[in-house]
Parts: structure tokens; sequence; C-alpha cells
């Protein structure tokens, strides 16, 4: 039996787009003499929808698309996941499911058990858990079909009162296992989602086949790397990471053999970040309808590497940098920020805030009378600019790109309605640490980003000679601390416990709490981490934290 993987970046409620495409890659596959194509996990409809799917209009399209593609399945067979109505009218109103197409009819409709409520998924908000598994047949062949977490029989999700169902479906023996899948893309996930499969595939001695999306959704990203397993464990093929891909492997007699699929060689965690990064600005000006980008240029790093970053997704003719300096901006700053305009090719314009801030200082003149400068007359400095920045963005339609890092949004190193305004922050969830790392990969082939931005001490230049290490910790240090408070939600004693200074800990542990309302404010934020700030970390804005 051939079966194709169909990975495809598909585009939330765009059932045109989505249902085409989908058509033109079952088409495809007949035309390879495919007996079976696989798509991804809520495929149809596209994940995660939301609340679209509490709308009758997109549950009525999700049920015209699946028939519209069943019409397409005379010759060939289909898995692929939608939410489907649950008639009993006590439970939820969807489930998520796999819908098995033969012969141009819906035969078999395999509902999803184990529904995540952790980290970025809120799936029992919609659907209502299946607690009945059993498998399908095609072609004589019993296959164990699940959706994404039914696969995963550990403690993460917490549902083990639905059972584990995959130790359901091995009770009927099954011959192959197919797994479809919308699962997130985080620097340290695809080593776990190997492992995970490879237990069920030493579980059962059977070759297992998973697929998975790729695309962005605004924070989330999906990498891709759908994967197929011989029930030796060995891994036979893995389809390309962050992008489209249809791929083929034979089924005969409980093993699985490819000859079009290749194995990719291991990425670096960085080279996965910016790749990630990559795809996930890119979908969300493609699948907004954006095409310009504007952002403030400082000469510093992180302006330089969502910059960068901006001019390979979007194309340099798409990307227009603002230098905006001040009366405390160095010489060196300029012409790093300049280097960079020369070395990506993007455009520019240098609009000076000296004029801008005295205003506004002069105008407040009488009401601060008295009093010393501080962080006040900074924050101006911040929020001029970010009025230049949205200025332009009504004028023109650039969107504006947020170019805070994680360190700095965690601690709340940053200005409301000044530094961290923008619709979509780049690097929000890169710590100030990958940064660089991520800097010096960008310049792997040539230089892009200048040498001199990267060795320079960061400085917010708002006031004369500052540096970042006046108001903060060394961003290894850090880093490092955040990494244990945010990544592996460790309270404040438990950091202590590690060996980092108890003084040191409760001031960044302060710090992280206390900007809690900045960050609830702040844009959305392309997810790479296991943790990142957003609808992936609910914390109270007004709360006594413990320590």
């Amino acid at each position: 039996m051939k079966i194709a993987l169909a990975q495809l970046n598909y585009h939330i409620g765009n059932f045109e787009a989505n249902t085409k495409k989908i058509i033109q890659a079952i088409n495809q596959a007949k035309e390879a003499s495919a007996d079976l194509i696989i798509f991804a996990e809520l495929a149809i409809g596209g994940y995660p929808a939301k609340d679209l799917l509490r709308s009758k209009v997109f549950k009525q399209q999700c049920n015209e698309a699946i028939h519209q593609i069943a019409a397409h399945c005379l010759d060939i067979a289909c898995i692929i996941g939608a939410p489907v109505t649950n008639s009993d009218p006590e439970g939820k109103a969807l489930y998520n499911t796999a819908v098995f197409i033969e012969q141009g009819a819906v035969r078999n409709i395999v509902k999803k058990g184990l529904l995540p409520d952790y980290d970025v998924f809120d799936e029992y908000r919609y659907f209502e858990p299946n607690k009945r598994f059993d498998c399908i047949t095609l072609n004589g062949v019993k296959i164990a079909l699940t959706i994404c977490e039914d696969l995963w029989d550990d403690d993460e999700g917490g549902n083990s009162y639905v059972g584990d169902p995959m130790a359901e479906l091995r009770k009927e023996n099954p011959d192959l296992l197919i797994n479809i899948a919308a699962s997130p893309f985080s620097y340290t996930h695809f080593e776990k989602r190997v492992k995970v499969l490879s237990l069920q595939v030493e579980k059962s001695n059977r070759p297992l086949i998973y697929v998975n999306q790729v695309g962005a959704h605004m924070d989330i990203i999906f990498d891709g790397r759908s994967l197929a397993f011989n029930k030796d464990g060995t891994k036979v093929a893995e389809l390309k990471r962050f992008e489209e891909d249809l791929q083929y492997v034979t089924y005969h007699q409980r093993n699985i053999t490819s000859t079009t699929a290749t194995i990719k060689d291991p990425a670096t965690e960085i080279a996965l970040i910016h790749d990630a990064l990559i795809l996930g600005l890119r979908d969300y000006f493609q699948k907004s309808g954006f095409k310009r980008a504007v952002l403030g240029l400082s000469g510093g790093l992180d302006s330089a590497l969502v910059a960068a970053l901006a001019c390979e997704a979007l194309g340099a003719d798409n990307v227009l940098s603002i230098l905006m300096p001040s009366v405390y901006s160095s010489d060196h700053s300029i012409k790093d920020a300049m280097d960079l305009v020369s070395n990506t090719g993007c455009k520019h314009h240098i609009v000076p805030i000296k004029d801008i801030a005295s205003a506004y200082e002069n105008t407040l003149a009488p009401l601060f009378e008295n009093l010393k400068p501080d962080t006040t007359e900074e924050n101006i400095q911040a929020r001029a600019r970010a009025v230049i920045l949205m200025a332009i963005s009504n004028k023109f339609g650039n969107i504006l790109l947020n170019t805070s890092n994680k360190s700095e949004a965690a601690v709340g190193y940053g200005t409301l309605y000044g530094d961290m305004a923008g619709s979509i922050s780049v690097i929000g969830d890169v710590y100030k640490s990958s940064a660089y790392e991520l800097a010096r990969y960008i310049n792997r082939e040539r230089e892009i980003i200048p040498v001199n931005t990267i060795e320079k001490a960061p400085s917010a230049e708002l006031r004369p000679d500052q540096k970042d290490s006046d108001s903060l910790p060394e961003y290894d240090l850090l880093d490092k601390i955040l990494y244990e408070l945010i990544e592996n939600e460790k309270s404040g004693s438990e950091v202590v416990a590690m060996g980092f200074e108890k003084a040191l800990v409760e001031r960044v542990s302060k710090l992280l709490n206390n900007a809690e309302f900045k960050r609830f404010q702040a844009p959305p934020i392309l997810r790479v981490s296991p943790k990142a700030f957003g609808v992936g970390r609910q914390i109270p804005l007004v709360a006594k934290y413990p320590y």
C-alpha cells in the first residue's frame, strides 16, 4: 500500500484556499498511484481556530469542505483532520476528529480523546473528549488511527480519566499506527516528539506514520517534520522542516519503506529558531494581507536583528527602517545602523527626535518644576519614537515590528506605548544571550549585522553614557535565572537552591512579576521556546507572588 504524507500550510478559516490545496495534493497523490493520503489534525478549518469553532457558519463550511474533498477520493482513500459536530446535546458542540474517506464517502470518524489544556492549548473549551477507541481497516490493513495527544500517553496533559487510547487500540492487534497532529514548534520539542513516537513503535512493534502541520498562525508556529518509522524503530522518512512537503512511503506486511523521502540532517538550535522566526514573520504578513514593514533602527543588536530577519522574510524592498537619533545617540550607533541598511538593502529614513523630545519637556516643565530628570524623560524619547513609527505606519500602510527581546520583556526593561509598540513581536521569545548567537548565525556567510553592533555593550541611549548593565545584571547571568523561572517554572527558592545568589534571584523575580502588566499590553510574540509570554503563560496581573 502506497501512502502519501501531505504536510501542508493551512490558513485558518480560508476554506476556499485550504480545500483547493488539499484537493491538489489528493490529485497529485492519485497520479503517483497512492492508495492513501494523510493530512494533519484539523486541516479543515485550520488550527487553532479558537472561537471561530463556535460560529455556525464556520462549522457549516467545515462540513461542506469534507463533502467537497470526499468527492475527489474515488480512487484513493484519505485521512484528514476536521471538527465534527457532536450530536449529543449534553456534551460540547464538537469533536476533534480524523475523518476516514474511501470511495467518495466518509467511512469512519475517529474522535480525539486526550484534549490538551496546558501551555498554548485550550481544546476542552471547544471539544468533547472521546472515550472509546477502535481501529479502522483499509485494504485489509488494520490501522490504529490517533490524533496528536492520543499517542502521548504520559501525564503532561492531565487527562488520565479518559484512559490510554493506544493501550486500547493495541488490544485489537493493529498492523499500522497513524497519528495526525498539529504539534507546535519549540526549539526543544522535536527530540521529545521523536522519543514519544519511538516509544509507541517499541510498545506496539508496528510501523508508525506521523503527519504534522506546517506554517504559522500569529504566535504559534508549526515546524512540520512529519515522520515515518519502521516497526524496529528505524526512522525511514522525515519531511521538510518549516516547509510544505508531499512524500510517499510504502507499507507491506507490517513494514514501511521509503524511496522518495529523505531524512534531514539535524539542525542546530539557533538555526531552528532562525527558520521558525522567518516562517512566523512571513506567514503573519501573507495570511493577514500585509506586505510592508516598518521598524525603528537604533544601531543596537535587537533592532538590527529584527531588520535582518524582516528583510529575509519579506524582501528588503518591503522593509522600511527609521533612524531616530536623539541628543544621546552616539555617532557609532548611527554608523552601525547605516551599515546595516547598506548590508541588507532595505529602505530607510532619518528622523531626529531632539526637537520633539524638547517640545514635550518644555510643555511639561511647569508641571515638573523643581523635579529632577528621571526615567520620565527617558520614556518621553521612547514614546516620541513610537509616535513617529505609528504615523509612518498609518500614512503608508507599513506594519510596525516590535524589536524587544525576551530578557527585556521579562524584567520590564521597555517603555509601554514606546519601544514596546508594534503589531507583532519578532524576537520577544529570544533571550538577549541567544540574540547574539542568532546574529552570528545570520552572519554565517557574509556580514549582514555589523560586527560592532554585536560586540559593543548594549545601551538604550536614553541618557549620557547609559548601559543596560547599569540597570540589569549581565545578560548571561540574568537569562539563566529567567530560564529557570519561566521555562522551567521554578520558584525563586528553588533557583537559589541551584546555587544562584539569593538577593539577585529575589531582585529578578520581583522584576519579572512586576512587569506582568506591561506584557499584558505588549504585541503578540512569535513562539519559539517551550514557554513564551502570551497565551501559553497566564499570570494574574494583580497578585501577591510567592517566592
